[in-house]
């Protein structure tokens, strides 16, 4: 499919600092306000939903519960989302899902302002928004090497990374006093109008017919096997999926037990719950920026190895604080941490991954990402409800420091396949059936 920058540019355009290159775009330019507008909504019903559900339950292993709700759908239809991805107009899976998830949030605003909401609506709300994040999140990452062209993802993903971090930052602010203003209905309520942004963003581009690269007689079994057999016998895609769902996993519980970090252990209520993730969000911003400018592919093995050993030393002396000003001070480097790590996995998934096969990958990488914190988060409710929230955030420190060690030591399956691409050598597939990295 050809790439639609959806700009022409100069050559004195070209010599903006890679890390701002993805801004020459038109419809990348479009797409970073609309999705910055949206995003602070989405991480205000994020914060406003933990802090809902705790209030309503006053149980750690339902605010785990919750969070398990909204990402086990990943588990389910993963696979199925890649297949519409790749078989499908991106553009428009994106936009018609921007649709629903205006619904879904204005719906739990209704529902919690009239006094009706309980715990089991908010489960429901929660796998209903899940359901529509699995196809959403492969159709949008791979769309955006669609609007920037591949030269250019790099700066692509890490500039998303850091609106969304931006937002982060921004948006539980809000919601905190918000909630302590006007309770967290009105959260989810601004949520829902912040969709409007994004969506009038996607109608705002200005993008050639597509279509779909796949005869509509392939079948979806057919789709499906493409790409997992193509991501299980590449050793290095298989390396970058594995290492994906691990940190997943070891990042879910200190994000599902904020709440009761905030509550009950610093006692800073539901305003110093926000500044807690703000603090963890303006770490992801200066790690994103920082990613943003590294247009070398070849030191991404290292870069991700030394932010994830960040992330486990950040994670476990976050667990050991009891000062809340000392917490702000340690999640900026919890949130560099995990940043930088699942950014620079992104990034190297998405350049090694022929573009056919892109939505496909994309989708594993979703249901590493989304499918492992549903385990993360029941484990993380249970353990608490046993050894306490700091020790179980102190495990999972502990935990990272150990993947960190174990990617240094695979991190050769990296390298040699960066080599093999440089001298012109086809990388090596392991197993026959494999989709061929030349087509």
């Amino acid at each position: 499919m050809p790439t639609q920058t959806g700009s022409v540019t100069s050559a004195s355009e070209r010599q903006l600092p890679y890390a701002l290159r993805a801004l020459q775009h038109r419809n990348f330019c479009i797409f970073f306000i609309g999705q910055f507008i949206s995003r602070t909504g989405y991480w205000m019903q994020g914060m406003a939903q933990g802090w809902l559900v705790y209030r309503l339950s006053q149980s750690s292993f339902m605010l785990g519960l919750v969070a398990f709700a909204g990402q086990f759908p990943a588990v389910l239809l993963g696979l199925f989302a890649g297949v519409v991805a790749d078989r499908f107009n991106r553009y428009r899976v994106c936009l018609y899902t921007q649709v629903l998830f205006m619904f879904q949030a204005l719906t739990l605003g209704i529902l919690t302002m009239s006094g009706w909401v309980t715990v089991w609506e908010v489960f429901a709300l929660a796998f209903m928004a899940g359901m529509l994040q699995t196809f959403e999140m492969p159709a949008r990452q791979t769309f955006l090497q669609e609007i920037v062209g591949k030269d250019d993802l790099t700066s692509a993903i890490a500039l998303n990374s850091t609106l969304v971090n931006g937002a982060r930052i921004v948006g539980p602010a809000l919601a905190g006093a918000v909630v302590a203003h006007a309770g967290e209905g009105m959260c989810f309520a601004i949520n829902g109008i912040c969709y409007l942004a994004i969506i009038g963003g996607f109608l705002a581009m200005r993008l050639p017919p597509q279509t779909a690269p796949h005869a509509s007689t392939v079948s979806t079994a057919t789709f499906i096997r493409e790409g997992v057999t193509y991501a299980f016998h590449t050793p290095v895609i298989r390396l970058l999926l594995v290492l994906i769902g691990l940190l997943s996993l070891l990042s879910t519980p200190y994000t599902v037990l904020m709440p009761v970090f905030a509550k009950d252990i610093l006692h800073s209520g539901a305003g110093g719950m926000g500044m807690l993730m703000g603090a963890a969000g303006a770490g992801a911003v200066i790690g994103s920026i920082f990613l943003a400018r590294n247009r070398d592919h070849n030191t991404l093995g290292r870069t991700i190895a030394f932010a994830l050993a960040r992330f486990g030393i950040g994670l476990f002396l976050f667990s050991l604080s009891r000062s809340f000003w000392l917490s702000m001070l340690l999640l900026p480097i919890v949130g560099s941490g995990f940043m930088v790590t699942m950014s620079a996995a992104n990034t190297l998934l998405q350049t090694l991954t022929p573009h056919h096969l892109g939505g496909r990958v994309m989708s594993l990488f979703l249901m590493m990402f989304m499918g492992t914190p549903p385990l993360g988060s029941l484990l993380a409710g249970w353990l608490a409800l046993h050894l306490g929230a700091p020790l179980t955030v102190g495990l999972t420190g502990v935990g990272c420091l150990g993947a960190a060690v174990w990617f240094a030591m695979r991190m050769h399956v990296l390298v040699e396949y960066q080599e093999e691409e440089v001298t012109g050598i086809e990388p090596r597939v392991v197993g026959q059936g494999s989709a061929a990295r030349s087509q």
